[in-house]
């Protein structure tokens, strides 16, 4: 379950990503989009797993599209320890990646660490998605210190949805564009394998791409990410409102 290195047997790990990413600049036009879809159980994993799909993400947004919240910011770590293990029973191929919730990583180190652990021991996780740019660049060094690949996550952050006032796209203005700009590079400096960009204008997102080393995941950010993100309840029509990632 290591993703410290390529198996050879179609496993998908965190070099191979980083490695896709290299080659994009050696050869754009061979280059293969990054494919990324949620999962919240067995069934779907598997289903997802067996169709090529690269990164399967337990989001957080399990509160909204499964657990009926209004927002992703009630869901707990035992709820996605609990989700995220039935995912990594029908993942054989592709890397997991799970959120870690709102809550679980904002207070005393020591827990954060903690929490992040016990996604990889307990629930199998093979990578931690946290979100933040700047604000978060010790909390990244420290999980990759310990061993555990970190994805990022900025522009449109849920778990802020109350500091940003809602969901609304980020970065329109000059000065919020360089602050998101600042908080991918950031991301990238501090460690993260990834990161993912959402509710960012395309001009921005492609700006960002262009310049970071690590794989940018796109979730309403146009189609210039190196990959693209899809909570997979809104690709079957399974939403009744607007879901955020």
């Amino acid at each position: 379950m290591s993703v410290l290195h390529n198996s050879g047997n179609g496993k998908i790990t965190v070099p191979d990503l980083l490695q896709r990413k290299s080659q994009a600049a050696d050869s754009p036009s061979n280059f293969q989009k990054i494919t990324c879809l949620t999962a919240y159980d067995y069934p779907t994993a598997r289903l997802l797993d067996e169709a090529g799909v690269d990164l399967i993400l337990v989001g957080d947004s399990l509160g909204m599209v499964v657990l009926g919240h209004e927002s992703t910011l009630a869901v707990t770590v035992d709820e996605m320890l609990h989700h995220t293990r039935a995912v990594r029973r029908g993942t054989r191929r592709a890397l997991l990646v799970a959120d870690m919730p709102y809550g679980s990583y904002h207070a005393d180190m020591a827990d954060s660490l903690h929490n992040a652990m016990r996604f990889v021991k307990e629930a199998g996780a093979e990578a931690v998605k946290v979100e933040g740019g700047e604000r978060r660049l010790e909390l990244i060094s420290r999980l990759t210190e310990a061993e555990i690949p970190v994805m990022g996550h900025v522009g449109l952050t849920p778990q802020s949805v109350n500091a940003l006032g809602g969901y609304r796209v980020q970065g329109k203005t000059a000065d919020t564009a360089e602050r998101l700009m600042r908080d991918a590079r950031a991301v990238e400096a501090a460690g993260a394998f990834a990161v993912v960009l959402e509710a960012v204008p395309r001009e921005l997102a492609a700006e960002i791409t262009r310049e970071l080393r690590i794989p940018t995941i796109g979730i309403g950010a146009g189609p210039d990410c190196d990959g693209q993100i899809l909570v997979v309840h809104d690709l079957l029509g399974l939403t009744f409102n607007h879901t955020p990632k």
